[in-house]
């Protein structure tokens, strides 16, 4: 899908593509539960792609045990995959994270990571495709 193609999709468009679950989560900033997705005790070696647009995201290499109970990542394969926006809900300041391509949200990210880049990227399984290498 071309970055036009998703730009031009409307809401309702997205809604008719994406599951219930997933467009609670990628159109309107929902949260899975903690230890709930698929992905987030997956340990194959392969890449994750927004599962709204099919955009790539990050690497298998780059996949982490957090103890969040969200599959994390400590870096993104391009810094055009991700948009950073600061994100004030729930009383909190984080920085939120969505698909470069087609804005979708996928989650989060922290300066509490491992080396060699010391971040967090704390994503949503349902946000996430995965195709094995």
């Amino acid at each position: 899908m071309t970055t036009n193609q998703t730009n031009s999709k409307s809401e309702q468009d997205w809604s008719k593509e994406l599951s219930p679950e997933q467009y609670r989560v990628l159109r309107q900033c929902g949260t899975e539960p903690a230890f709930s997705g698929k992905y987030v005790n997956h340990h194959e070696d392969g890449t994750y792609y927004c599962a709204a647009c099919g955009a790539k995201l990050f690497n298998s290499d780059t996949k982490f045990d957090s103890g969040s109970g969200w599959p994390s990542f400590f870096q993104a394969v391009a810094d055009s995959s991700i948009v950073e926006v600061l994100d004030k809900s729930y009383g909190m300041s984080r920085t939120e994270i969505k698909c470069g391509q087609c804005k979708s949200h996928l989650g989060h990210v922290f300066n509490d990571g491992p080396n060699p880049t010391g971040m967090r990227y704390c994503v949503n399984s349902v946000s996430l495709d995965f195709k094995k290498e």
